[in-house]
């Protein structure tokens, strides 16, 4: 084969991989097409149907309140309970890389600690998820925009 045949199809294999490879769950950093869903407050308060965030999978959304754009995500831990937390912990938020899911844990995407879904909103501080007051009402789940302003810190 031709050097320049076996390059272009070097390339074009290369380029399919990257096409269908798994994306990396919830970080525009590691999503091509990006991965937290932008939400808007109403009169102060961002409204999320619980059918949306109900299956057991992390869901990733941001909303910008101040000129900042805070990111957090929500989770239906094993035991039932929807949870949220800012994408984000005391200690590896500079490196602004987040959280992924791995199974029934949220993992640090920088020093790798891995947490398991009922522990989020429970436990704080270190490299845990910053927890995020919400509230479920009726079949939505509630968070203030105000309870999103001070994770703007980690962004």
């Amino acid at each position: 084969m031709r050097p320049s045949v076996l390059l272009s199809t070097l390339v074009a294999v290369m380029f399919g991989a990257v096409l269908v490879a798994p994306v990396h769950q919830g970080h525009a950093a590691f999503n091509f097409f990006g991965g937290h869903k932008h939400v808007r407050d109403v009169d102060g308060i961002i409204t999320i149907p619980i059918s949306d965030v109900d299956d057991g999978k992390a869901h990733y959304f941001q909303h910008k309140t101040g000129g900042t754009v805070v990111k957090f995500f929500v989770i239906k831990s094993s035991d039932g309970i929807i949870r949220a937390a800012f994408d984000a912990c005391d200690v590896c938020y500079p490196a602004k890389k987040g959280y992924s899911q791995d199974g029934d844990f949220m993992v640090c995407n920088n020093c790798g600690r891995r947490f398991h879904s009922t522990r989020i909103n429970v436990v704080q501080g270190g490299c845990n998820p910053a927890p995020l007051k919400r509230e479920v009402v009726a079949e939505d789940l509630v968070i203030r925009a105000d309870d999103v302003v001070p994770g703007a810190r980690f962004f």
